[in-house]
């Protein structure tokens, strides 16, 4: 029996859900079931699961990751300079992502915001007064609501931002404390992160009913109209993730590691192309220390510490599609946000692309909470759900050449030689 991989599945859906809404439209029905609330139940119970998600999956993800990093006095020299380059990388590919929708304000169709095409139910002026409530004066709340008086409310509240700080602190002081004990919480931390991600990547082969029940709800609901902003936000994405790939690493390569870009994006093509088919950083993970240690000529030191953390979180493309994301949907609704806004949400994706996990499609998870942030209707992911697998295969190749751009970069910085066919070795294999 053939076994369609995700994305065929998902593309299928997202056929029948076309045929499906077109069809049955707001008012048909079957034995009494209206098609439309049906449509409306199988989508909405698919955004319940993945927001189910949330807490568990970024606070374990967040504190794996850093004490992984505390552990074994990495935070020395070669771990302050890749915290230094992953950091820097994400801000920069969420400033183009912000660039690029804000040029091409994909939520906007002929000057007018989109909403009336999409069919999304929220209440325009409700959700206007929410975002107008988080004025000049709501930048000094956005730190302190990184520092909550009660971090378990903070989580029932959906106040991320608090608990994800909490969860940085957390996993770099588990790293002070006795070795006995450190071992037993991390064993537990990484026990709850794995089986976050077993419990993600289950939930996700329910996506393409997901994709079928939301899609086909805005169908039935509006037609096809929908179909011209989210080719455009779908535009804006793949140009944001392409200037990112092609001209902002290759530049990091050339002025800091001091290589020939060319090079390296020949030496990680069987990684690249990988990442691309399995939309999961950590899966390509060993292929990808396998060519950037033996076709890019990285030490093994610098890859086995500079890649792992890279794919837990190092994530350019998704941090880039999470701003995109975010400001797509407030054109959408008509909302021109501001500067404590826009702030809000460059500081909001840098933050959760740390905690998502680097497994397909866990960027939904982290988008939700900047829509929260911001007092945007989570329901609005449903609109890009559409496009987010294909859109996921791109940004993963994203994270993954930024993840090989950081080995080489960081391995030069720290002096190493014969890095990208400077040796007769890396030469030969490099062709």
């Amino acid at each position: 029996m053939i076994k369609l991989q995700l994305h065929w599945q998902i593309l299928i859906a997202l056929l029948l859900a076309a045929v499906a809404g077109s069809l049955a439209g707001t008012d048909g029905s079957l034995l009494g079931v209206r098609f439309y609330v049906l449509f409306d139940f199988i989508g909405t119970l698919f955004l319940n699961a993945l927001k189910m998600l949330i807490v568990p999956l970024v606070v374990s993800s967040i504190i794996v990751g850093i004490a992984g990093v505390g552990s074994g006095g990495a935070f020395g020299r070669l771990g302050l300079k890749t915290m230094l380059y992953y950091l820097t990388t994400s801000f920069l590919a969420i400033l183009v992502g912000l660039v690029i929708v804000n040029v091409v304000a994909p939520g906007m169709v002929g000057g007018e915001p989109a909403k009336h095409l999409i069919g999304l139910s929220e209440n325009v002026g409700n959700v206007v007064a929410k975002v107008e409530g988080k004025g000049a004066g709501d930048l000094v709340g956005v730190f302190l609501r990184m520092v909550p008086t009660n971090v378990v409310a903070a989580a029932a509240k959906g106040q991320m931002l608090g608990l994800i700080f909490f969860s940085l602190l957390f996993g770099f002081f588990m790293t002070k404390i006795e070795e006995a004990y450190a071992e037993g919480m991390y064993i537990f931390w990484q026990g709850l992160a794995q089986i976050m991600m077993k419990i993600t990547d289950w939930v996700m082969k329910f996506a393409p009913l997901g994709v079928f029940g939301l899609v086909a709800k805005v169908v039935a609901s509006t037609g096809f109209a929908a179909i011209v902003p989210l080719a455009w936000f779908f535009i804006s994405v793949v140009v944001g993730l392409t200037t990112h790939f092609l001209v902002v690493l290759p530049l990091l390569l050339m002025f800091l590691g001091k290589v020939n870009p060319l090079r390296h994006y020949r030496a990680m093509a069987p990684a690249l192309l990988t990442a691309f088919s399995t939309s999961s950083s950590a899966a390509t993970l060993p292929l990808t220390m396998e060519c950037v240690e033996e076709n890019a000529g990285v030490s093994n030191r610098t890859a086995s510490f500079v890649l792992p953390l890279g794919a837990t979180i190092n994530m350019d493309g998704t941090a880039l599609y999470e701003c995109v994301a975010a400001m797509f949907i407030a054109q959408v609704y008509g909302i021109e946000l501001g500067f404590v806004q826009q702030f809000t949400i460059v500081l909001m994706a840098l933050v959760t692309s740390i905690g998502v996990a680097a497994i397909p499609s866990a960027s939904l998870v982290a988008i939700s909470i900047i829509l929260v942030a911001i007092g945007l209707p989570v329901e609005a992911i449903g609109l890009i759900l559409a496009v987010d697998r294909v859109l996921d295969m791109y940004r993963t190749s994203v994270n993954v050449f930024s993840d090989s751009c950081g080995a080489v970069i960081i391995a030069r910085l720290t002096g190493e030689e014969n890095v990208l066919g400077e040796s007769p070795l890396v030469a030969s294999r490099l062709g």
